[in-house]
């Protein structure tokens, strides 16, 4: 998969349609030819081959088909190749981030869409996010606390300190898991009006054993903290979440 990532980002065409994400995210296919000079054809080819490397994700949208920047493999190209040279301060600067709300023919509010493949069960997947212990080895540290039942409360806890709160909207083990989400410890976002963050967990189609995990924040105005928290930090909950599974140990461990 890091071959296909490196192929994809080295046409330029590519990396535009990338530029073309990053800047108002959820486009379609008509909104990303108008920029390109190439046939509609062309710009498809592309895009499915980004697709194909994980570096963009697709959602029905009525009739539309709307296309969704995703920062996980460019996250864990960094983790990979540059932030062993780099010092900390520069994750900061190498986020990828979404600035614009949609076009007014789309939803009213912005939606970041993040996927990953991990080589585990979904149900393996499922304990990872609900299980305190697992949970704090990818999640910056913290544990979820929570029933696990529909409309329950949860926390995030890192030590004595609560990080974040919410509710449970709507589950179905190991599939689909709906929360409500405000952070507290982090400056500037505890007035913020709570979020939404959906959990998809999904057998993949053509490979044995492997899991496709989506990540989806929405509900969210876009100039609020929490967005460019969220924006920051999910790619590398989804990054930490695959190494924990695959190898056991998460990626701020030695």
């Amino acid at each position: 998969m890091e071959n296909e990532v490196f192929k994809a980002l080295a046409d330029p065409s590519r990396r535009t349609l990338l530029d073309l994400l990053h800047r108002s995210d959820g486009r379609t296919l008509n909104d990303l030819c108008a920029p390109l000079e190439m046939s509609r054809f062309g710009v498809m080819k592309h895009l499915n081959l980004l697709e194909q490397a994980g570096l963009i994700t697709t959602r029905k949208a009525g009739r539309e088909k709307l296309h969704y920047l995703n920062a996980v493999p460019i996250r864990q190209i960094y983790d990979r190749w540059v932030s062993k040279y780099a010092e900390p301060w520069a994750i900061g600067l190498t986020s990828l981030q979404n600035e614009l709300e949609r076009e007014a023919n789309m939803e009213s509010k912005p939606r970041n869409v993040n996927r990953i493949a991990i080589k585990a069960k979904p149900e393996q997947v499922w304990q990872a996010l609900t299980d305190p212990a697992k949970t704090s080895k990818f999640w910056f540290n913290c544990a979820i606390r929570s029933t696990w039942e529909a409309n329950a409360p949860f926390e995030l806890w890192k030590e004595d300190a609560k990080q974040a709160e919410g509710v449970i909207l709507d589950m179905d083990p190991p599939n689909k898991l709906v929360m409500s989400w405000r952070f507290l410890a982090i400056p500037n976002t505890a007035d913020d009006v709570p979020s939404r963050i959906t959990w998809e967990i999904e057998a993949h189609a053509e490979y044995a054993g492997v899991t496709l995990v989506t990540v989806v924040h929405d509900e969210f105005e876009q100039a609020l903290p929490t967005a460019k928290v969220l924006e920051n930090g999910l790619p590398i909950v989804l990054s930490g979440m695959k190494s924990f599974l695959e190898t056991g140990t998460g990626l701020m461990e030695k």
